[in-house]
């Protein structure tokens, strides 16, 4: 027996356990859960969803949240997570497996994966260089004594600057020329790259050093260290949560935050925010899900673990929102102006808004530091989760190549190297306006719909719901929700090619700060990222067909049917359940 599964592997039976390192599995559930909670749990939960909250009508806004989370956001979270458990397999091979024909949506989730690492993680440069600063007697954003500050500069902290500040013509704010001038050193445009910034690099090899020491040993390290990575986060949150409640104005910004208006549900564009949220900060499409699934152990009841995740996800936005929007509600009640002046989202709201408002605090710099250490540890586990999922898919390909020896280390450290060398570019002076095109056409919600299109079509349809219901049956022991199938089937493809069609009819160029205006050739360069990774699923098509025998039918037929050795591969992984044919003979006295 052992001589025939090696040979399902092209190993020799007697080398296999000498050369090739097992694929590994989580050491608990402990690990599993902190892993999918750090990958998902990010900076979209505290810089998007509590200010397209406030924007889209408050508590209102969670019907069409909610709606888009049990249509598409769980029954695909459910999907991929349980589909990584069944075969095993990374985010491409799991596509092999089930379904050859769409292979390429692997390679797809895998490119898209390897872009946003690339600029995902310059976010982390700036967080570096901003909890750096924080260590200063004085921070650096609350003065204007700086070689980088202007004649204009003011220092917004009391009522009277604020008065002072708008009466002067071309007057700018502490705080922007911090983030303008020192950290960005922004240039004129995407054709002036400018120079590279040495502290910025330095803080960008620094964040790609802690990533790699988290992955280089696979599952044995990634799990190890989620267990802080992902749990102080949290614990800041709830810290700067409760001290924000207990600041003067407070209540007045969970008033903006919560405060329903359902007027603003008649506008589709609310609508839109809300899918779109569901897909940015699930981390769905990606293949992560599929891949930090495929080191659970066969058994593991991976249904009712992706309830609890999707919930700690939700819960843990909708928490930021009170953190966030309490100080917001301070900074507004001490500068003496509208809330809807200083509520702001992404890259604004956490290296702008938040280093005012911990300057108008006691003790700024210890909220700074908390604040920060927050931000990088939510994105290093988004980083790391990425990373992990390119070396398993990359593992499950050549399994023999790269398992054996330091090769997978060696490896990661070419991509890593690699990533880094292209991120320098992100932090020159036109790093800003490129790292916006890589997050509005790489990570882009019409290219997370379409993989979201497929992913459901291939098991709805071509796989088929009532097997994979079975198949997760076999795994857990217990039939999951019919809803799940009608989700996968209808729901889930129907509401986001409606999404999807939406925003390709309210497509408007992009632009930086709804001013600048990018030259013809970003536009191409940020359609070309968008369509390499989802060109990838057509290129698969056409090579797996043509690569066939017989007529374009039956290439179709013998290209959408699982792989023979699905099941074998799943008993070889370890904790293989009796399959469910066997059981209900056991059952039935037939055995």
């Amino acid at each position: 027996m052992a001589d025939s599964l090696c040979s399902l592997c092209h190993l020799p039976p007697k080398a296999s356990s000498q050369t090739i390192k097992d694929r590994g599995k989580w050491a608990s559930k402990k690990e599993f859960i902190l892993s999918v909670a750090g990958a998902i749990i990010g900076l979209g939960n505290i810089w998007r969803f509590p200010y397209l909250c406030y924007k889209n009508g408050g508590g209102a806004f969670f019907i069409p949240y909610v709606l888009f989370l049990l249509t598409c956001g769980i029954p695909l979270f459910i999907l991929e997570t349980a589909l990584g458990q069944y075969t095993s397999q990374g985010g491409i091979m799991c596509w092999r497996k089930v379904c050859p024909l769409f292979e390429g949506m692997g390679y797809a989730s895998q490119l898209i994966i390897f872009y946003g690492s690339i600029s995902y993680i310059v976010i982390l440069a700036w967080a570096f260089l901003y909890f750096f600063s924080s260590f200063s007697s004085q921070l650096p954003w609350a003065n204007c004594n700086n070689t980088w500050n202007t004649n204009s500069c003011v220092v917004l902290n009391t009522y009277n600057a604020t008065t002072d500040w708008t009466s002067t013509v071309n007057a700018s704010s502490s705080v922007i020329e911090f983030w303008q001038r020192r950290v960005l050193s922004i240039s004129s445009g995407i054709e002036n790259l400018g120079h590279i910034q040495w502290d910025l690099s330095l803080c960008l090899l620094l964040a790609w050093i802690i990533c790699y020491f988290c992955v280089w040993k696979g599952v044995r390290s990634t799990g190890k260290a989620t267990y802080f990575t992902a749990t102080f986060p949290i614990l800041m949150l709830v810290v700067l949560f409760f001290r924000g409640m207990t600041l003067p104005g407070a209540l007045n910004g969970i008033k903006y935050y919560l405060y329903p208006n359902p007027a603003r549900l008649a506008d589709p564009q609310v609508w839109m925010d809300a899918g779109t949220q569901i897909f940015y900060s699930y981390a769905i499409c990606l293949g992560c899900l599929t891949t930090l699934g495929s080191y659970n152990k066969y058994n593991n009841d991976c249904y009712r673990d992706s309830f609890i995740l999707c919930l700690m996800n939700s819960g843990t936005s909708f928490l930021s929102g009170f953190a966030i929007f309490s100080v917001l509600g301070y900074m507004s009640h001490m500068q003496g102006v509208d809330i809807s002046s200083v509520a702001e989202s992404g890259p604004g709201l956490v290296f702008i808004v938040y280093p005012q408002a911990v300057t108008l605090l006691p003790w700024p710099q210890v909220w700074s530091v908390c604040f920060f250490t927050m931000i990088i540890l939510l994105g290093i586990d988004g980083q790391f989760a990425g990373l992990e999922s390119l070396m398993t898919s990359l593992t499950d390909m050549y399994p023999t190549q790269i398992r054996q020896g330091y090769r997978r280390e060696v490896i990661l450290m070419v991509i890593c190297v690699l990533s880094y060398t292209f991120g320098l570019l992100l932090v020159s002076e036109a790093g800003a306006y490129i790292l916006q095109i890589f997050d509005h056409y790489v990570c882009s919600g019409p290219t997370l719909l379409l993989m979201a299109i497929f992913q459901s079509v291939v098991i709805g349809w071509i796989y088929g719901a009532d097997r994979f219901s079975d198949n997760i049956e076999d795994m857990i022991g217990y039939k999951p929700s019919p809803l799940l199938k009608y989700c996968w089937m209808y729901c889930t493809p129907v509401i986001c090619s409606g999404t999807l069609v939406f925003l390709l009819l309210r497509y408007t160029p992009l632009r930086f700060n709804n001013s600048y205006v990018y030259p013809w050739w970003a536009y191409f360069i940020g359609w070309f990222l968008a369509m390499s990774s989802i060109v990838m699923i057509p290129l698969t098509m056409v090579f797996k067909l043509a690569k066939g025998k017989g007529t374009l039918l039956q290439r179709l037929k013998q290209t959408s049917k699982p792989a023979d050795d699905l099941p074998v591969m799943a008993k070889e992984m370890g904790s293989f359940r009796v399959p469910l044919h066997v059981r209900d003979d056991r059952k039935s006295g037939n055995m």
